[in-house]
């Protein structure tokens, strides 16, 4: 791929000369990054450090299934791609297998990497994968965290693109993960 950076981009970057950790949590850490600009402008930037996360975009008898659970943020249920964190020493393509077959009681035959984002970069250090799951074959199990309580829909390409968006499909990774599959699907023809 084509890179947009030139040698006169250089100048638009910063040096961290001091991490305080400010807050450690159970999901991410904060901290306090002193930088310095090129230029010599300097400030204090907060940053969320979170372990990576992985989305899947599993398709079934040409239906996407999603999961139907709580989100404590926006206090509401949400409509959304399975997924999760990373555990310590997993891989992506094993994380997203291991939150497919947890979450909606499928196991995956082949699973397609589609891309890594970064959630904000203004804010976030980690990386968001994304992968297509395909061949799937149900368990009719799910393997759910003591914490977690999700229910699985499916939906046509057609009703999940008239949803996406409102309010019961609220997550924005939704439309990063809906991108990537056009842009999949848009390169296999």
């Amino acid at each position: 791929m084509k890179s947009f950076f030139t040698k006169e981009d250089e100048i638009l970057k910063w040096d961290t000369t001091e991490t305080k950790k400010i807050l450690d949590t159970a999901v991410f850490e904060v901290t306090k990054d002193h930088n310095i600009s090129k230029t010599g402008v300097e400030g204090d930037y907060v940053v969320l450090n979170a372990k990576d996360w992985v989305i899947t975009i599993p398709v079934y008898n040409d239906k996407f299934v999603l999961v139907k659970q709580w989100r404590h943020g926006e206090k509401k249920l949400s409509v959304e791609f399975p997924g999760g964190v990373m555990d310590p020493g997993e891989n992506p393509e094993t994380t997203a297998k291991r939150e497919l077959e947890e979450e909606t009681g499928f196991k995956t035959n082949k699973l397609t990497k589609l891309g890594t984002v970064n959630p904000n970069p203004a804010l976030f250090s980690n990386h968001v994968h994304f992968f297509l799951a395909e061949e799937l074959i149900p368990t009719g199990v799910q393997h759910l965290d003591h914490d977690e309580a999700i229910n699985c829909i499916e939906l046509s390409e057609d009703e999940l693109f008239e949803c996406v968006g409102s309010e019961e499909f609220p997550h924005a990774l939704m439309l990063s993960a809906l991108a990537l599959y056009l842009k999949q699907k848009r390169t296999a023809r």
